[in-house]
């Protein structure tokens, strides 16, 4: 078996022949944006709404999208069936393309770059304690665009992991945004809340598919940002994202010593954008999940349908 794929340009190649060029401004610039979609049963899952994305990235930073979607996908299947692989992430970027190095445009063709890995099945989430940490949230204003630059989203995973969390939790002005690389959800009673599909969240194809089986199962579903303050008022706290699926949370964490941050941010920053936390502190826990249940179940449902050639609802 192949398992893992690497494309180039044109060109399929192994991880030893893959490269990047020296002066390609994905490397230099962080110049462009990508995609990440899930494979189950060797079938790419809900690739038009990631198709969609992508032109609404490539068309926000002035990129022409060098493939139609028929030819996206042919070439999304390809890499699928040369990995082998019926559980897989499949991985792609367009960049601006390769150029010397100069902040102006420069006349060059985009750069597209893809690679197919392996993903084991998931054991449930259901019972898993997971842990959010609050981080100010310091990214910059268009973050609805699915950039290649995600240096603040890896310090805040960074941070989260050495505290011992599953994921770190944005929180902008004394409102929750969503997670460094999810779409955070919260539930009181049957009802719930997600931050508004605004410049100020990535609108995750996951958060859009969700949103849609909890509006078919009944669940009134609130398009709206929920206050740290009102944090205390909720039953449940959950994170979608491609490869987290739904993924329940078992409590929210902060530090202490930095609450003041999380409301606003200080006009001298920190010497290190890593830190550990001072004081840290559960500010939340949960009181069930049965929200959270029932729409992993939902998912679960739809993907096996998916798995058996039933098209999910797009």
């Amino acid at each position: 078996m192949v398992s893992e794929i690497y494309y180039v340009n044109g060109e399929f190649l192994s991880s030893k022949e893959s490269v990047v060029p020296s002066e390609e401004r994905g490397h230099q610039f962080g110049d462009g944006v990508y995609e990440v979609v899930r494979v189950y049963g060797g079938r790419p899952f809900l690739l038009n709404w990631h198709l969609e994305r992508l032109d609404r990235s490539c068309k926000a930073i002035g990129v022409e999208n060098p493939l139609s979607h028929e030819e996206w996908t042919e070439l999304i299947s390809e890499a699928v069936r040369r990995s082998g692989e019926e559980e897989a992430q499949v991985y792609w970027q367009v960049t601006r393309g390769i150029a010397p190095r100069e902040h102006l445009f420069p006349q060059a063709q985009p750069s597209v770059t893809m690679t197919v890995k392996p993903l084991l099945l998931k054991a449930s989430a259901k019972s898993s304690e997971k842990s959010l940490l609050c981080i100010p949230d310091e990214r910059w204003a268009n973050t609805w665009i699915k950039t290649i630059n995600l240096l603040p989203n890896v310090i805040a995973k960074e941070t989260a992991h050495r505290f011992g969390a599953v994921e770190a939790l944005f929180v902008k002005s004394g409102d929750f945004t969503e997670g460094s690389s999810s779409n955070a959800w919260f539930v009181r009673g049957t009802d719930i809340y997600t931050a508004p599909a605004n410049r100020y969240i990535l609108p995750g194809i996951t958060r859009r598919f969700v949103l849609q089986l909890a509006q078919e199962i009944g669940y009134t579903v609130y398009e709206q940002s929920v206050a740290l303050d009102d944090l205390h008022s909720m039953d449940e706290v959950f994170m979608t994202s491609t490869t987290l699926e739904v993924q329940s949370i078992h409590s929210v964490v902060a530090d202490r010593n930095k609450m003041s941050l999380l409301y606003n941010l200080p006009d001298i920053p920190a010497q290190t954008l890593l830190s550990t936390p001072e004081d840290p502190a559960e500010i939340w826990r949960s009181s069930r999940n049965n929200v959270a249940a029932r729409l992993q179940d939902a998912f679960t449902d739809a993907v096996n349908k998916f798995r058996n050639y039933e098209e999910p609802v797009q």
